[in-house]
């Protein structure tokens, strides 16, 4: 008998479900999972900027990086000297943005994963590109300010001209999840 009550109320669901899902809101998770969406750019921008201040500024005091290896980096003085070249620019470079962002419920914790591209300086490096795929998981801190708090990736693989112009075109400046916000 359940079954054709349900039978019964299906024509009333298919008519009014179109205009109940035009109607509702956006999830309350895309501001914040495009607030983080904008951080990881900026704390890329950080390093493309060689500004050890601004990189520290999106990063916990807890931080633990390289969190999905054995040996992770812990805290925010270890990840500092950790990524000193990076940084400074001079013997290697490390670019990356973001691919999917996504938010808890309560807008505290986030998750950004995308795309990394190494570049090796040295005269001669082989391999001189390297792309991989990075994870970061991110906190609202006490500020409101969103930082790092783990941060992780694969050990990527050697990059052809070819993979590095995919890497360039991949970026999106803009969070996907705002155009279903306005």
């Amino acid at each position: 008998m359940p079954r054709r009550t349900g039978l019964l109320l299906l024509p009333l669901w298919i008519a009014c479900a179109p205009a109940a899902f035009a109607a509702s809101p956006p999830p309350a998770a895309d501001k914040p999972a495009c607030e983080v969406w904008q951080r990881e750019l900026s704390f890329a921008r950080s390093v493309q900027r060689h500004d050890a201040a601004a990189f520290a500024g999106h990063v916990m005091a807890d931080a633990i990086f390289d969190a999905n290896t054995p040996q992770p980096t812990r805290g925010l003085a270890a990840v500092r000297q950790h990524w000193a070249a990076f940084i400074a620019g001079k013997t290697q470079r490390v670019d990356w943005y973001p691919q999917q962002v996504v938010a808890s419920g309560d807008g505290t914790l986030a998750y950004s994963s995308g795309a990394y591209l190494f570049e090796n300086l040295a005269p001669g490096a082989k391999p001189h590109y390297v792309t991989g795929r990075f994870a970061t998981v991110w906190r609202r801190a006490g500020d409101g300010a969103w930082r790092v708090a783990f941060d992780g990736g694969d050990a990527g693989k050697p990059a052809s001209d070819a993979d590095v112009a995919a890497f360039h075109a991949g970026r999106q400046p803009d969070c996907p999840a705002a155009a279903s916000m306005n």
